[in-house]
């Protein structure tokens, strides 16, 4: 336990008796600090911990919250938001899933405008393919508030660039930290949390016989509705489609990740014009298959 023993004075949460822990179950070897395994290892046994202390919540607890703490934010399309009666709800963690140029980034960088301009709020982009374009933000921005640039909205949409999941991890935990640490204080509270697409930081990772991708992804997936939740804010995150039985379509990262989502919609687009339609696969009270369709500005 060498390793783990030598980031006991930067993380005190890895004490003796949480190194015990892990010895006896043997999820540590004896590699560097620095190996995937011991990264693997401390974020699969600090979801179990985070897990294992969740508070409980009475049916009034819980309704309170909601009234309260969670609203719906409009995503700037009016389709979709009739779709969804308003918008993407605080609290929860919802899935875009769509083929290739079906307009998910296009999508998600309006969604991101509309809702530092209506909402007045922090948007977090964590843009994992070099897909976030300022250039479309302003036009967003313009296009929403009448021709007119406001800096102030700009500078409330902030980017970060992240190409592995570890990467990820890293982002969200300090996320999470600076945000709680912040509390209600300031002019600009957080209200969304982008991810541009969380579909190419798992794939890597699911390969191989081990369990460990797939713990992995359960983590991050439990991670983005721990924040969507105790941080009120709503989780968009984007997922791409791959070839299944009989070569349809079907959107990626397997029955695993499918169960995560509190909301999953299917985003389609008509080849050779603007018009995008777009459907309820998973909602937690709303009917399956209700379909809008919208139109994109290029």
């Amino acid at each position: 336990m060498a390793p783990l023993k030598s980031l006991e004075a930067q993380y005190g949460i890895l004490d003796s008796n949480f190194q015990s822990f892990c010895a006896s179950n043997g999820i540590f070897t004896e590699q560097e600090p620095t190996s995937e395994r011991l990264k693997e290892g401390i974020t699969q046994v600090l979801s179990i911990i985070d897990r294992q202390h969740q508070p409980w919540l009475n049916g009034l607890q819980l309704l309170e919250d909601a009234q309260q703490n969670k609203h719906v934010l409009s995503t700037g399309f009016k389709g979709i938001d009739k779709l969804l009666e308003g918008g993407l709800r605080e609290g929860q963690l919802t899935e875009l899933v769509g083929p290739s140029s079906s307009g998910k980034t296009q999508l998600c960088l309006r969604v991101a405008a509309n809702v530092a301009i209506q909402h007045k709020g922090r948007v977090i982009f964590l843009d994992t393919g070099n897909s976030f374009s300022p250039r479309r933000i302003e036009h967003f921005v313009r296009q929403i508030s009448g021709s007119v640039f406001n800096e102030k909205v700009m500078s409330n949409i902030l980017c970060h660039s992240t190409f592995d999941i570890f990467s990820m991890f890293d982002v969200l935990h300090q996320l999470e930290n600076s945000l709680k640490s912040q509390g209600h204080k300031g002019d600009c509270k957080a209200r969304t949390l982008i991810v541009d697409s969380i579909s190419s930081l798992i794939t890597p990772i699911l390969g191989g016989s081990g369990p460990q991708g797939h713990a992995l992804m359960t983590s991050a997936g439990f991670l983005l509705k721990k924040l969507a939740h105790e941080l009120n804010i709503a989780v968009l995150v984007t997922n791409h489609m791959v070839a299944g039985e009989g070569g349809n379509l079907k959107p990626a990262l397997g029955e695993s990740w499918k169960s995560i989502p509190h909301v999953r919609l299917l985003l389609s687009r008509d080849q050779g014009n603007k018009t995008c339609s777009i459907s309820i696969l998973k909602h937690p009270s709303l009917a399956s298959g209700e379909v809008a369709r919208f139109v994109i500005d290029d």
